[in-house]
């Protein structure tokens, strides 16, 4: 109660609205997520987390602010940011339905169509993926940013932590080696959410669905749907299908699907390897590479 009542000051202060009520939000596991009831009558989430870097969530903020502005799929407004907390619009979630599926996926389109000014970040500035540190210098053409920006440093990170084995680590090296061969047409620089998968996504009402917990930066469109796949996503033949009614994906991209998931699950062999010996998402590494060879 004690830890709910210094949030409810803190959001005071920052939104200059009181606090009616605050409701602990289950889900994630780096941020301490909290609902505000305003005393204006409407409801806004706060996200805390403890000793967090200084541009942890100022560089949320600007992620859900550089995606809102493409008028695609919606984001949660950002009402204060601080060093120590980011607060935003609360939006009230609801089952998946088909039709939100296919409003995600022409929505989604749309955002990944703004583009961006290159493969990474405008300023080069670093984000987050998790509580990782993620790389956004920009790079000449996307397989020199992919390979040099997204697998490279995580493999070398999952192989500091014993999170990958010398056998799977191998083959995601030949399959940098080959990426050029292996990346596909050429292709402007998408907006990206990247960090795609079901948990950032909140089906709302209205068939909408809203973004959440961007690692946003300028990419290839087809990282963002690889994730999506990788981890689940309801209804997902339906926001493909709609996706490409709008924006039809270059031939053999289903081909590249393990290409542009090896950076998540090397992500995630940083995060969670050697608690599973180094198996797990390590594994899952090296196949999807072998798969690709």
């Amino acid at each position: 109660m004690a830890r709910l009542g210094g949030i409810a000051h803190r959001a005071e202060a920052l939104l200059g609205t009181a606090v009616v009520a605050t409701t602990s939000v289950a889900g994630g596991d780096i941020c301490t997520a909290t609902r505000l009831r305003l005393s204006n009558g409407t409801s806004a989430l706060i996200k805390t987390r403890p000793h967090a870097p200084a541009d942890f969530f100022r560089t949320e903020a600007a992620g859900l602010r550089w995606l809102a502005e493409a008028g695609g799929v919606d984001c949660p407004g950002v009402l204060a940011v601080e060093d120590d907390c980011l607060v935003v619009t609360w939006v009230e979630g609801t089952r998946p339905s088909v039709e939100a599926a296919e409003c995600f996926g022409r929505a989604l389109a749309t955002t990944h169509a703004a583009g961006a000014p290159g493969f990474g970040t405008e300023s080069g500035t670093d984000g987050y993926i998790g509580t990782l540190p993620l790389p956004n210098r920009s790079a000449p053409s996307w397989p020199e940013f992919f390979a040099t920006r997204r697998v490279l440093p995580y493999l070398k990170l999952a192989n500091d932590r014993g999170g990958i084995s010398a056998a799977d680590s191998n083959a995601v090296e030949r399959v940098v080696r080959r990426i050029v061969d292996l990346a596909g047409p050429a292709e402007p620089p998408a907006r990206l959410h990247g960090d795609l998968w079901s948990g950032n996504l909140v089906w709302g009402l209205n068939s909408r669905v809203w973004l959440i917990d961007p690692a946003a930066h300028g990419g290839h469109r087809e990282s963002d749907l690889a994730m999506l796949t990788l981890f689940g996503c309801p209804q997902l033949p339906r926001v493909l299908d709609a996706y490409q009614e709008v924006s039809p994906l270059a031939d053999g991209w289903a081909d590249r699907v393990a290409l542009h998931q090896l950076f998540p699950l090397l992500v995630h062999a940083c995060h969670f390897g050697r608690a599973s010996g180094g198996s797990g998402y390590g594994a899952r590494a090296g196949d999807a590479a072998r798969s690709l060879l």
